[in-house]
């Protein structure tokens, strides 16, 4: 029996057109829904124009999510194809630098938190207005188990992702009278080339061989395997979910049970 959980649902994802985004894209288009994703990434989006749902079910646009002007532009685009959303994904965000505290720079520091926090307030605030007109709206903050457990040699990361939560239990509370949901998904270790790139860092600061680390990273959890990014698109695709309808304020690991973030 073919998944129709999300039928006819309109959903927005930022960062949508690789990675997290793209897997979780690609799961609510086949359980029905209709996706207005945007990217900063103008070679993965030429990916997209071959997609068979493209301009009927799948709306992608370039939009720097950290630029305030351009997201204003990106939802006057959306707007033109629907008057109202179901369900908004805040997927973007950035690593940032790796190195002890003491050692960062400035520049990086203020940087990974106005990407990683500020673009969820953008488009946060501009999804409300599309959201209020759905009968059971919900947002999706993507956070990590940095957010959660701390991550050393990435504190301007773990800052950010921290403050997600915080914002998630807080929009919980005030959106919740227009049966708005909001909750947080917490990814654990995915494999991917962000996690190439991060375990490429870590061993470059370290002076430990990315083989060690890599095997480190994954014994962090209790089941001791990689997160597949389809996992997160499936958390998220039940929290926009009618299934889901009573879930709201929530903070959710999908990590295997993370153990420890050292």
């Amino acid at each position: 029996m073919i998944n129709q959980s999300l039928k006819n649902k309109k959903i927005i994802i930022s960062a949508g057109a690789s990675g997290i985004g793209w897997a979780t894209t690609k799961i609510c288009l086949a359980r029905g829904a209709y996706v207005y994703l945007c990217d900063i990434d103008s070679k993965s989006l030429s990916k997209l124009n071959k997609h068979p749902l493209k301009n009927k079910k799948l709306f992608a646009y370039l939009c720097d999510a950290s630029n305030e002007y351009q997201v204003s532009d990106f939802f006057e685009k959306v707007k033109k194809k629907t008057k109202k959303i179901d369900a908004l994904i805040n997927n973007v965000g950035i690593a940032g630098p790796t190195g002890s505290l003491e050692k960062l720079k400035s520049k990086d520091w203020e940087n990974t938190l106005h990407v990683d926090v500020n673009s969820h307030f953008y488009f946060t605030k501009k999804s409300i207005p599309l959201i209020k007109k759905s009968k059971n709206g919900s947002i999706i903050n993507i956070s990590s188990t940095a957010g959660i457990l701390g991550f050393p040699l990435r504190s301007p990361y773990a800052a950010s992702k921290w403050a997600i939560i915080g914002v998630t239990k807080t929009l919980a509370m005030e959106l919740g009278k227009f049966n708005i949901r909001v909750n947080a998904v917490c990814p654990g270790t995915i494999k991917g080339d962000r996690m190439k790139r991060v375990i490429r860092d870590k061993s470059k600061f370290t002076k430990i061989s990315t083989k060690v680390i890599e095997k480190d990273f994954v014994s962090m959890s209790s089941m001791k395997q990689w997160i597949l990014e389809e996992d997160i698109g499936k958390m998220c695709s039940f929290l926009i979910s009618d299934d889901s309808s009573k879930v709201s304020g929530q903070v959710i690991s999908v990590d295997g049970h993370t153990e420890r973030n050292d």
